[in-house]
């Protein structure tokens, strides 16, 4: 039986048990709740170290074949499939690209980037893996062989719409990026600091729909700062094609 999502692992590297769906305690890592904390403790130690001594494989087999990963996260409906749509259909002819897809359940954002040159490796973590909420490094490693590694320069791996549990997983990637879409309100990185402050790139999505909400750029750009001072924002609007160049290049880069 897979536990990983279950649990949560905060900045000091301590974890707490939750279920979804939910609410779960706001406590920083303290079991004294539970008649077996310091058993449920050392299983949460054992789950996190078998994740990062896999993470650390599939960052060796990545590094063997040439290939820079980039985990791509944010909550569901931020538009990271559409962004992936606009990148494939810029880098296509520039970058050989390679995509590992994450969803619980169905094909459809797959399918949603196929017919872009791109392979595509689909992860449905309902299909044996628990129905979890992320992307873990065995998952990861799951749909290595699915793609032709000695011929990418880059992977991208679209985790599972979720603003919890996939910050705290490392999957072997090089660097990791959230697209943020303005709908969610400025308040999100006070909310969900795991996964801000893990981000390098923030990617602000939707800034076509600016004029019809009552959003507050400057106030969200404060509360950002409060949690990762050092984080990169590009504002993009994947539909119109605003700032895909910016983000575009900044993949280039990582390649």
């Amino acid at each position: 039986m897979r536990l990983m999502g279950r649990f949560h692992r905060h900045d000091d590297g301590t974890g707490h048990d939750h279920a979804h769906p939910g609410a779960h305690a706001h406590d920083v890592g303290d079991h004294s709740g539970y008649a077996t904390g310091g058993e449920r403790l050392e299983v949460l130690e054992r789950i996190f170290d078998e994740n990062d001594r896999t993470a650390a494989a599939n960052r060796a087999e990545f590094a063997a074949a040439g290939v820079r990963v980039v985990n791509l996260m944010s909550a569901p409906g931020a538009g990271k499939t559409m962004l992936l749509r606009e990148t494939l259909a810029r880098l296509g002819g520039q970058l050989r690209i390679g995509i590992i897809e994450g969803d619980i359940e169905t094909s459809l954002d797959a399918d949603r980037l196929a017919g872009f040159g791109a392979a595509v490796a689909l992860i449905n973590t309902g299909d044996g893996f628990g129905g979890e909420c992320h992307l873990d490094a065995p998952m990861v490693r799951s749909a290595l062989p699915r793609l032709p590694l000695a011929e990418l320069d880059l992977v991208v791996i679209e985790n599972v719409g979720n603003l919890v549990c996939p910050a705290e997983f490392d999957v072997g990637e090089d660097a990791r990026a959230m697209v943020y879409a303005v709908t969610e309100g400025e308040e999100k990185p006070l909310k969900y600091p795991v996964m801000f402050r893990s981000c390098g790139l923030i990617v602000v999505n939707k800034v076509d729909l600016l004029p019809y909400l009552d959003f507050d750029m400057n106030g969200f750009l404060r509360n950002l700062r409060t949690v990762n001072p050092e984080a990169e924002v590009l504002p993009v609007s994947a539909r119109t094609g605003e700032g895909v160049t910016a983000w575009c290049d900044w993949l280039r880069q990582t390649a």
